[in-house]
């Protein structure tokens, strides 16, 4: 999981739930293996975001799960239809 989710998780568990739920969720991903974006991850993320016309937020959670050989599991409408994403209604 990209660092950059660890961000979006925080801000807005924080902003609905408060900071101890808000760290409560981060201690979770933790659990898994987080990635940095890096000089290699970067590069990808901004070809992709190029390429399909994605904010940065929305090029990095997918080129971080392509070069890992991840399925990117979302509720974001956005990333609906799109290579390597499970897009799960809310």
């Amino acid at each position: 999981m990209p660092t950059l989710s660890l961000f979006e998780v925080f801000q807005r568990v924080f902003q609905q739930r408060g900071e101890p739920a808000a760290l409560q969720a981060v201690a979770l991903m933790h659990q898994r293996r987080v990635v940095v974006l890096d000089a290699t991850l970067a590069p990808a993320a901004a070809r992709l975001s190029a390429a399909e016309r994605l904010p940065f937020a929305d090029s990095v959670l997918p080129a971080t799960a392509r070069a890992y050989s991840a399925t990117l599991w979302t509720q974001g409408a956005d990333f609906e239809g799109r290579e390597g994403v499970r897009y799960i209604a809310t």
